[in-house]
């Protein structure tokens, strides 16, 4: 029993850790684009959790250390 729950904690406490979720976006229009186009000076920026809806990004930040992280009690939009 002992071992379970070490190994629960140790879980997640690690999902806690992770980095919230990411998309790339049209920062004019919130619009999601493909990853590529945040690379390289392509015309995105990554916006950091919220979600997508009908192909437009929302709730988030495009600062990192402005939304909470994903992960067991973090939020995840489940959209990529």
């Amino acid at each position: 029993m002992v071992l379970g729950s070490v190994g629960l904690l140790a879980a997640a406490l690690v999902s806690c850790s992770s980095d919230p979720d990411k998309r790339c976006v049209d920062p004019g229009t919130y619009k999601k684009l493909n990853d590529k186009d945040c690379h390289d000076g392509g015309p995105g920026r990554y916006y950091y959790g919220g979600s997508v809806h009908d192909g437009k990004a929302s709730g988030g930040s495009f600062d990192k250390a402005a939304v909470g992280r994903g992960g067991l009690g973090g939020h995840d939009s489940g959209s990529s």
